[in-house]
């Protein structure tokens, strides 16, 4: 089966080739707002619009004369960052058809967005180093994890974090094709007190990285914002620089703490086997904008969760399953299925009247499970697994069996049947 991967890797470069590398950022950055501008009043003045190749074109057509400094460094940063620009456009003209709010196009900042070129072709990678154009051959600080073998190398971007250099690589390549995965379904409820909660009793607790750091980062900030910064030539001082560079150096290392946790649990999940992953489509932007929980919330990173979830168990032969956000498998007993309105986020036990004590979020994951049971049942796509054994009652599976019909019609709230 082939797939398409990207392999992360620091970069070591030396003085000469750091300061290559800060020219094919500025150059990139440049060439994008140069287009953006170029479309802009183009469109203010004929109410037209042009294409990547066209606006490399008329970028290559002025190189000489008005932009020689940018023949400095490989003619492909500047042609990736108009393709960025194109994608960017196609993606605002697509939300504003399908009625989503996609923000405009925004010109990019030489000290707020992010630094980062991409190159097409041209480079060659090896075990030590690879050859980026007019840089030269720099040095990987992890050797051999970048495959050179059976792989089709098919582009790389270069970024700065804080003071260091990364190349993330993107190949296609063949793994084995997935072998027969265990006829089950894995409920995974996630929250903020425990990070993930399964059907199968398995628990991954949450280690709030943001506010173990969080006076460490308090103080870097503090000690930054007393730093000079002239406003008229938009320039800081040197001691300002260095207090950036540990805030920024904080919230590097709390995010490698969130990405590694993250990827480790995710990897669990998925090497268990199951044939299907139930997740709740949580409204994450909505709950963002509860300021006591957006910052835990945020930290949590409930959709990075989703994502790395659903690769991943591609890999592996599965899927995952998204329910309906308005299904109420915190609400609902997981033995009688009775609802229990008056629950709120303070109350961590289910107390049901028929004598169910259990876990709050792990009587969520079993009705996650069931329910996505209940669902391959209806689409007819998960043979030779019983969607409703004993341990599901009656009034419980025909309440699920009605969220999993409106679910599908796509016109019904499940407030609405119940």
């Amino acid at each position: 089966m082939k797939i398409n991967r990207a392999y992360k890797v620091e970069l070591s470069p030396n003085n000469k080739q750091r300061t290559l590398l800060e020219k094919s950022v500025g150059v990139a950055r440049f060439a994008y707002n140069w287009g953006l501008n170029e479309r802009i009043e183009l469109y203010k003045s004929e109410k037209k619009s042009l294409t990547a190749i066209d606006q490399h074109k008329i970028l290559c057509s002025k190189k000489k004369t008005e932009f020689p400094w940018m023949y400095e460094v490989s003619k492909m940063a500047p042609q990736e960052a108009l393709r960025d620009l194109d994608t960017a456009f196609k993606n605002f003209y697509r939300g504003i058809k399908k009625g989503q709010k996609v923000g405009f196009p925004k010109f990019k900042s030489k000290h707020k967005s992010k630094q980062s070129f991409s190159i097409s072709f041209g480079f060659y990678v090896t075990n030590e180093t690879i050859n980026i154009p007019k840089v030269g051959y720099v040095r990987l600080k992890e050797k051999g994890y970048i495959p050179t073998k059976d792989v089709k190398i098919n582009s790389m971007t270069v970024s700065k974090d804080a003071d260091k250099w990364f190349i993330s690589v993107q190949v296609e390549q063949d793994i084995p094709e997935p072998s027969n995965q265990i006829e089950s379904v894995l409920g995974v409820d996630v929250g903020i007190k425990t990070l993930a909660t399964c059907s199968n009793g398995e628990t991954f607790e949450n280690n709030k990285y943001l506010k173990k750091s969080k006076k460490k980062l308090a103080r870097a900030q503090k000690n930054l914002a007393r730093k000079k910064f002239n406003k008229e030539t938009k320039r800081s001082s040197n001691n300002r620089n260095k207090a950036k560079l540990k805030v920024q150096k904080i919230y590097k290392r709390i995010s490698n703490q969130r990405i590694d946790a993250l990827h480790k649990m995710t990897s669990i999940l998925v090497k268990t086997k199951p044939r299907y992953i139930v997740l709740e489509d949580l409204n994450v932007s909505g709950m963002m904008k509860n300021h006591k929980l957006a910052g835990a919330i945020g930290d949590a990173s409930f959709s990075e969760i989703k994502r790395q979830l659903t690769y991943k168990t591609a890999w592996f032969g599965g899927l995952v399953i998204e329910v309906d956000r308005f299904f109420p498998s915190s609400k609902m007993c997981s033995v009688c299925g009775c609802l229990k309105e008056d629950l709120t986020l303070e109350d961590r036990i289910y107390i049901c009247d028929c004598g169910n004590v259990i876990d709050r979020d792990l009587n969520a994951s079993i009705n996650l499970e069931k329910y996505g049971l209940i669902k391959l049942k209806h689409t007819d796509s998960l043979s030779g697994i019983k969607a409703c054994g004993e341990s599901v009652r009656p009034v419980q599976v025909c309440m699920i069996e009605k969220a999993v019909s409106v679910k599908q019609e796509g016109n019904l709230s499940l407030a609405k049947i119940l």
